[in-house]
């Protein structure tokens, strides 16, 4: 079992500290599991929610708005499902010692990227190649 890293509240990870150490990898840990327990409570919440709400609403203009939201709203659940199997998927990284680095290229991922987009398994300059000869083979 490891031991717990300290890690204080305002801490951020710098360039100036070695890549992907202990501190920095708490940081994204805590981070990445923070935004999985807001998924699944706003998960939970939109359940009892399309649970509690089935109502007979008379008027089909009323019915329709409804159905619209909830439609909307199972999309929305459904993209945070899929961003949940990304949080799993990071976390397995972080545990495995592949975190922060692009899986394409190998090279380390920016600090500012990932902690905009602690999911990521790319590089800034991988993903821009990623997305040109996505681009280009959708023109087809």
């Amino acid at each position: 079992m490891k031991a717990e890293v300290f890690l204080p509240d305002d801490y951020r990870p710098a360039e100036d500290e070695p890549f992907m150490n202990e501190r920095q990898l708490e940081y994204f840990r805590r981070k990445l599991n923070a935004l999985k327990a807001e998924l699944l409570d706003e998960s939970k919440s939109t359940i009892e929610g399309l649970q509690d709400g089935t109502r007979n609403i008379p008027d089909l203009a009323d019915r329709a708005s409804e159905e619209t939201d909830r439609a909307l709203e199972l999309r929305i659940r459904d993209r945070q499902r899929k961003l949940v199997s990304k949080i799993d998927g990071a976390l397995r990284r972080i545990d495995e010692g592949e975190y922060g680095y692009c899986q394409e290229t190998g090279e380390p991922i920016s600090l500012k990227r990932l902690d905009a987009r602690p999911t990521t398994t790319l590089s800034l300059e991988a993903q821009e190649r990623h997305e040109r000869r996505e681009k280009v083979h959708r023109d087809d």
